[in-house]
């Protein structure tokens, strides 16, 4: 039992290390065993590195857990394949494209949408879901499993979402639309077009906005057309 939790206790110190921290003073007691959620955000972030770096079949699961610095055993218990660790990353990467579900009922409805898009999201945070969104889609054509993949548990579950809160608005009587599913493909259309193609630094959209108030225009002008007369 000793030997199980010592091995435990150092891996989870290797994961702080590799996240760039120094090795904190060791006080009485054992240390805090990090959670299976820190510890899965941190593989994520690895395994998307790695998957960038060298592509997804060039990847294993044993460059995974050398680069997170864990076991082969705790990377295969929170992720049994690698197939599953990248629909993983597809989830997280979702939620930065598309805030929802969330509660956006005390916003305008352009307001709403700018935060469900993450219109204002930093440009930092922006050039890397642009930079996985562009990998995804590359990976995509060549694999035939992460096509399946990213269709499902990202341009479907997105849509839905974002479907189900465009009838919500339509039940509050802030819209009037005939097929919320369809409009909510209207508007992924308009913005994900733009993020993919106009990335920062790229030469500028028509006009010459920044791509900021670019995605704030498709939203106003989706908007005006959906708004009850």
């Amino acid at each position: 039992m000793h030997s199980v939790a010592s091995s435990k206790d150092e891996e989870t110190l290797n994961l702080g290390k590799a996240e760039g921290g120094s090795e904190a003073p060791r006080g009485r007691g054992r240390p805090k065993v990090m959670s299976d959620e820190a510890q899965s955000a941190i593989i994520l972030q690895k395994a998307r590195e790695l998957f960038q770096e060298s592509g997804y079949a060039r990847t294993t699961m044993d460059e995974v857990a050398a680069r997170c610095r864990i076991s082969k055993r705790t990377l295969y218990r929170l992720f049994p394949s690698k197939t599953e660790l990248f629909a993983a990353i597809i989830d997280a990467h979702r939620e930065t494209m598309l805030a929802l579900p969330g509660d956006y009922e005390k916003m305008s409805l352009q307001d709403a949408l700018e935060a469900i898009f993450r219109i204002d999201i930093s440009e930092e945070a922006d050039r890397e879901r642009i930079a996985l969104l562009r990998f995804v889609m590359v990976e995509s054509r060549h694999y035939p499993e992460l096509h399946e993949l990213a269709r499902q548990r990202g341009g479907e579950r997105s849509r839905a979402l974002l479907g189900e809160w465009f009838d919500k608005q339509r039940e509050l009587g802030r819209i009037d639309i005939d097929d919320a599913m369809s409009a909510g493909k209207i508007l992924m259309d308009m913005i994900f077009g733009a993020i993919v193609f106009k990335a920062p630094g790229d030469p500028e959209l028509g006009g010459g906005d920044d791509r900021k108030d670019y995605l704030r225009r498709c939203i106003r002008i989706f908007l005006d057309g959906v708004r009850p007369r």
